[in-house]
């Protein structure tokens, strides 16, 4: 939405409060309101920030997007021998149908950010779903022997989507939900993507069997990319119907000082050039990129680790994919609901990209043993750690930065994990072709290391904690000299409790 859209959303909100609280047949509140008083800057006036119950639903929808975005990335890699049997091309070629999602974000953040910035989330959601849609009816038409460029195209256009998406987990759990909520939140809209790929391991190795039959092939692959393109569409149209903006009112007070920003105070790039001086920040965007690119080095070369070693599994590599992202989901989960409850970002980042380190090891040493049920626990020991950690990675980085965007924080958190996701996957791809799995996954433990050394320098400065704890005070200090009726402080009162 414009900014004139803005404007009206927050005349609203001041209207809202004058009228007092809704309340539903039962006497209940309809939105649950914080007890906790916010100066707004542009108005003067104070804003009561509630939380609406259609929160969930917002951060649900997102999660199904980005969920249908992230199967399309991983639904060649994890059968890359059938799709070059298919169409006849090399490893390399097929590989690229997966970095392609990696190359295509680093041009685009910067104006996709910007985007954000301007136009918000519904904006944002509108373009990514269209193009998501878009790119599974493109790869509709591909699924002949001589149409590999047609594949390249659809997979160009989810891969545009998915530049949209990236960066849009921290935005809309701050917009949307309270101060011991954010974490939760993001990891769920983490989750979504974290499904996406787990089904892309586990659905196409089953709807695509390894046959000699082109024509047969060809009839599988259809079904693979109808079945995508009928969910993408039912998903498009959903967020065309449901999804909002944000909330009338703000949830935590730190949003509500975001909000008290004028719009012509605001310059993208200068937030740019705060967020690239913040040494902090740019230490986290670093080891951020090593642990998240070699996880999708790791996705993209995983069937063939697996089948270099347990030869005609491309099923059970798919399995063990899949095992991979549900262990990561569960280790999202838990390291989000563990960030609200303790606060404690810099020590819980540094623990788990440790247990990554140590994860990736275990995998590596055990992966030629000759037993895939030994490959399955290994694998999800290392998914818990490494898929964990992203929306450790997205939090920190909000609390680091604030107030500065969390799309353009995110944007840059991911343009890094995109930028070594190339590299490594074609430094561990030629690696192995070389000299076999082992060296490739050991180059990837080495950069594993170096991120947690960077990990442990990064300066744990908590803004947005600081910003909340502020204004708590602040809130204090208003109870304790209002009077009786619940007047209002002076605003000489509010200077001594140093907003």
């Amino acid at each position: 939405m414009g900014d004139d859209t803005h404007a009206s959303q927050d005349r609203s909100a001041r209207n809202a409060m004058e009228k007092g609280p809704h309340l539903t047949a039962g006497g209940k509140d309809v939105a649950e309101q914080i007890e906790c008083n916010i100066p707004n800057k542009a108005s003067d006036s104070v804003v009561t920030p509630h939380l609406y119950k259609k929160r969930w639903v917002i951060v649900f929808l997102f999660s199904a997007y980005s969920l249908s975005n992230a199967y399309q990335w991983i639904q060649y890699g994890i059968i890359s021998n059938i799709m070059k049997k298919f169409y006849n091309v090399d490893d390399f070629a097929v590989d690229w149908l997966s970095m392609i999602y990696m190359l295509t974000y680093i041009p685009f953040i910067f104006p996709v950010t910007w985007l954000l910035d301007k136009k918000g989330l519904r904006v944002t959601a509108l373009l990514a779903t269209a193009l998501n849609c878009a790119g599974t009816w493109i790869k509709v038409a591909s699924a002949k022997p001589d149409l590999f460029w047609v594949t390249m195209l659809g997979q160009f256009a989810s891969s545009l989507a998915q530049v949209f998406i990236l960066g849009m987990p921290s935005r809309l759990a701050s917009v949307w939900f309270g101060a011991n909520e954010v974490s939760t939140a993001c990891s769920i809209g983490v989750f979504g993507n974290q499904m996406g790929i787990a089904i892309g391991f586990l659905l196409p190795p089953i709807l695509v069997p390894n046959v000699d039959d082109v024509d047969e092939l060809a009839y599988h692959i259809k079904i693979m990319f109808y079945s995508s393109a009928g969910v993408a569409s039912v998903i498009f149209i959903l967020v065309v119907i449901v999804f909002q903006e944000r909330p009338e009112i703000p949830p935590t007070q730190a949003q509500a000082q975001a909000r008290s920003i004028p719009p012509d105070e605001y310059s993208y790039m200068a937030s740019i050039l705060r967020l690239l001086r913040n040494k902090p920040f740019m230490l986290l965007v670093v080891s951020y990129g090593l642990n998240v690119g070699c996880f999708y080095s790791i996705s993209t070369l995983l069937n063939r680790m697996i089948i270099e070693h347990y030869p005609g599994e491309e099923v059970n590599a798919g399995r063990i994919g899949l095992t991979i992202v549900v262990a990561g989901m569960a280790g999202s989960l838990i390291s989000g609901i563990w960030l609200d409850k303790t606060k404690t970002y810099k020590q819980t980042t540094l623990a788990v990209y440790l247990l990554s380190l140590i994860g990736m090891l275990v995998y590596t040493f055990t992966l030629n043993l000759g037993h895939l049920w030994v490959v399955f626990v290994t694998a999800g020991i290392l998914g818990f750690f490494m898929t964990g950690y992203l929306p450790l990675g997205f939090e920190f980085a909000v609390e680091l930065t604030y107030p500065e965007s969390e799309g353009t924080s995110s944007g840059l958190l991911n343009c890094s994990a995109q930028i070594f996701g190339i590299i490594f996957t074609i430094s561990q791809g030629k690696i192995i072709d070389r000299w076999g799995t082992f060296a490739g996954n050991i180059f990837l433990g080495i950069f594993l290391l170096i991120g947690s050394l960077l990990t442990g320098f990064i300066k744990s400065d908590l803004r947005r904690q600081k910003a909340n704890l502020q204004q708590a005070e602040v809130q204090t200090v208003s109870k304790v000299t209002a009077d009786p009726e619940g007047a209002v402080p002076p605003p000489e009162v509010l200077k001594e409790g140093k907003l």
